[in-house]
């Protein structure tokens, strides 16, 4: 058994309970829209974000129906973040599967998205909680400045790897922080309780994207994407291999050729092992934010959702 099916395993009532509750949510008579929607549900993959939240608020206490509706709205709002940005960035497939917009048209996607955010604050509202509010209200602000930021940063300097890290606080690594929050506000936990959540999601976060990024960094070579391993590469390496890849990069000449020579400069300069560095050190550190909680099962899964983040293959 794969270590996120033993998560799963864990809390597998409540998870199918949000299995059912996210299918029902999406229904809608609107036959083109039901169609977006079903393909969005079959998208939505392990779950791995509510999760994290049902397992917060098990962590503190006893997962309720506030629970499942703020991992659900989490959920929305994670999912229409990803069918927006792919119209932004001009994405039409992940690992295989068309985005929305390339199954549909841009218009279909950006309306499709609209309306799954509008099923996030639906959800959110049902959890007749005002710090649940404002904690996904907070979330979905950061995911729009994390997009943005993105989008400015596209230019290589000495400040290149704090805007790489702020980026993805912004565009992941928060939203995680906020999943692990809003589990433990579900069931009242008190303030240190919650702080060290948040740091637990944060950190988990920050490893998860990470983990994506070595993962996928030739395919984000390809798509003009200038992520960790390629960051340490170009800032630590001197020589006319740099400024070749530089000239490359700037001129967005991504020829297969050079999406390859672009590559094994990465990995010759040590970017890589820097980014499977810092993966580790920060599910280290997201674990150590456990170090106070009474061991039990559902601390086990905490675990093991930072260790299936950095060790996972897709």
């Amino acid at each position: 058994m794969s270590t996120i099916d033993k998560v799963r395993n864990s809390i597998d009532e409540e998870m199918q309970l949000f299995g059912k509750t996210f299918a029902e949510s999406l229904y809608t008579e609107n036959p083109l829209l039901l169609s977006v929607n079903d393909y969005v549900l079959q998208k939505s993959g392990k779950q791995f974000r509510p999760m994290v939240t049902i397992l917060s608020a098990k962590l503190s206490g006893i997962v309720n129906q506030s629970t499942i509706d703020a991992a659900l709205s989490l959920e929305f709002l994670h999912s229409a973040s990803l069918i927006h940005d792919d119209v932004v960035d001009d994405v039409h497939e992940h690992r295989g599967k068309p985005s929305v917009n390339a199954r549909w048209t841009n218009k279909i996607a950006i309306l499709s998205g609209d309306y799954i955010l509008s099923k996030s604050l639906v959800s959110a509202n049902r959890t007749d909680s005002l710090p649940i509010l404002k904690a996904i209200a907070q979330i979905g602000m950061q995911l729009s400045d994390g997009e943005l930021l993105k989008l400015e940063n596209t230019r290589f300097s000495e400040n290149s790897e704090s805007n790489y890290f702020n980026i993805i606080r912004k565009k992941t690594a928060f939203l995680f922080a906020t999943c692990a929050e809003v589990g433990g506000l579900s069931v009242g936990a008190d303030e240190e309780t919650l702080q060290h959540l948040r740091n637990f999601g944060e950190y988990l976060g920050i490893c998860f994207q990470l983990k994506d990024d070595i993962i996928d960094y030739r395919a984000d070579i390809s798509e003009g994407k200038v992520t960790l391993p390629l960051i340490y590469a170009v800032m630590n390496s001197t020589g006319a291999a740099k400024d070749l890849v530089l000239n490359w990069l700037i001129t967005k000449d991504y020829t297969s050729d050079n999406i390859e020579k672009i590559t094994q400069f990465a990995i010759q300069n040590g970017g890589v092992d820097y980014a499977l560095a810092q993966m580790e050190a920060f599910k280290n550190k997201a674990i150590e934010e456990l170090k106070g909680f009474a061991d039990s099962d559902i601390k086990q899964s905490l675990i093991m959702c930072a260790e299936y983040a950095a060790n996972r293959e897709y």
